[in-house]
């Protein structure tokens, strides 16, 4: 079994009011699911990748609806252990009318925290072409923190790159123990991308250039300011840096949840196929403007070219 990239992190269900309305006066709500890795997972796999994701799930109804959708999405999911002790995590979106939504996390003992390096040891490292994860993983407990930096670490013994995104998220760690960990972790990755306001948050950087002093290591690191612009500094072997920057599509937001990882599936679809560093900037963009005009987590149907945008109609042509 090989793939292009498998993908490692936790995947919960998602309750939603099914109109837009906060979850306090929704009557219907629509049952989904949604994760960091595996929306990059659906992006890549929809792209025409051979993509896999790697978890837990709780042996239940919520975990059985995740296998099915993501397998429906063309993801490889027969590397997902389902636990019979521990459950499938759940959050509900409450949106918040003109602000996008806040995500509400029951994940406390979920079945993808007791993730460990032993886990990987099932896993095809030396037919894989790219693992990506993300900072989420690290965040969820003791031995998932311990599996992500295995799999930075073992990747040049095994054979296969790493692409990281930072991701920070609050809710699950400060950032007295996320900054140094965090960066630690980025520092051996092929791939890192991060947001330049994690980074203020994180490392105290308020510009792109500060972030690459700071991580010298990953021969790709990309720093996404918002709307304004994403920039890629590029490290060859005996080369001189390169800084390679792209704005960013100004379109109305209907919901700001998966366009990060939108945009690291895009710029990673780009990357993989050989893509010059402004045209895989341009197709993250383009992947993260898609998604932004949608309230799910991942939205289909972008193809493989950039699009060009109608900010006030929400409308997508390629280009």
């Amino acid at each position: 079994m090989s793939m292009d990239v498998l993908c490692v992190g936790e995947t919960m269900a998602v309750v939603t009011p099914a109109k837009a309305q906060p979850l306090s006066e929704a009557e219907e709500c629509l049952l989904g699911y949604g994760g960091a890795e595996s929306n990059v997972a659906a992006h890549l796999a929809e792209f025409g990748y051979r993509a896999g994701w790697a978890s837990r799930l709780g042996q239940d109804p919520f975990g059985d609806r995740i296998m099915e959708g993501l397998a429906a999405r063309g993801v490889d999911v027969s590397l997902v252990t389902r636990d019979s002790t521990a459950p499938t995590g759940v959050y509900f979106k409450d949106p918040d009318l003109g602000h996008g939504a806040r995500t509400l996390y029951y994940r406390a003992g979920s079945a993808a925290s007791a993730m460990a390096p032993e886990d990987s040891g099932a896993w095809p490292l030396e037919q894989t072409g790219w693992i990506h994860t993300s900072g989420i993983n690290a965040a969820l407990s003791a031995s998932c923190s311990a599996l992500t930096e295995h799999l930075l670490t073992h990747a040049r013994e095994k054979g296969y790159k790493v692409s990281f995104d930072v991701n920070y998220r609050p809710a699950l760690w400060g950032v007295d123990a996320a900054g140094p960990r965090l960066l630690e972790l980025a520092a051996s990755a092929t791939v890192v991308l991060v947001g330049l306001d994690e980074a203020e948050t994180l490392w105290g950087c308020t510009a792109a250039e500060q972030v690459s002093a700071l991580l010298p290591g990953p021969r790709h690191l990309v720093i996404k300011d918002s709307a304004a612009e994403a920039v890629e500094f590029v490290r060859e072997h005996a080369k001189e840096e390169r800084a390679f920057r792209v704005p960013a599509h100004r379109v109305q937001v209907v919901e700001p949840v998966g366009a990060g990882d939108a945009f690291a599936a895009g710029y990673l679809a780009g990357l993989l196929r050989g893509d010059q560093p402004d045209d895989r900037l341009a197709l993250g963009h383009s992947f993260a403007a898609w998604t932004l005009g949608t309230r799910a987590d991942f939205r289909p149907g972008h193809g493989t070219k950039p699009r060009s945008y109608d900010a006030g109609q929400h409308h997508a042509t390629v280009s």
